[in-house]
């Protein structure tokens, strides 16, 4: 996909893991998937681009980062990859930075989340974190719309054969 950016690697071979994101059946809007390759080939993480505005950009970016991913890995201010790939894609240069975190609990399904709620000096957009059980760290970052409780409801296990390639 042309938002992920790729460097000259090996095309992974999809992630070894359950990818937590919203069933593209129940999303009225474009889907756009990507994997994160590492130079070996390995997946490091999956994104997934909800896209709402008819083709204008997209209205959320969901990413699935296994431990040991280098894209979880920031510098103090720095954004989630997550934001930057939004803001790349809205062709948005602005710069944004990490402007403070709130941890919040929420409930998905049966479970507890705790949730980071990233405050950004960019006022759209919306992002939050949750690592899952399985330490899969789950980013989501949303254009224009706030991220409300109700979301979490919609968020399911997508099976990683979804995203296996060749």
């Amino acid at each position: 996909m042309s938002f992920l950016r790729r460097h000259r690697a090996a095309t992974p071979a999809g992630p070894d893991f359950d990818v937590l994101a919203m069933d593209p059946g129940d999303w009225p809007g474009n889907l756009g998937a990507g994997l994160l390759p590492a130079a070996d080939g390995s997946c490091q993480g999956v994104f997934l681009r909800y896209d709402l505005f008819g083709g204008r950009g997209p209205a959320m970016i969901i990413g699935n980062l296994p431990e040991g991913s280098p894209a979880r890995e920031l510098a103090d201010g720095e954004v989630p990859f997550e934001v930057a790939q939004l803001l790349a894609a809205l062709e948005n240069d602005e710069d944004v930075e990490v402007t403070g975190s709130e941890d919040c609990p929420v409930m998905q399904g049966d479970n507890l989340l705790i949730v980071r709620k990233i405050k950004l000096s960019e006022s759209r957009i919306s992002c939050v974190q949750f690592d899952r059980s399985d330490n899969v760290l789950v980013t989501i970052a949303s254009w224009d719309r706030p991220i409300t409780d109700d979301l979490y409801a919609l968020l399911k296990p997508l099976p990683a054969e979804l995203f296996q390639q060749g």
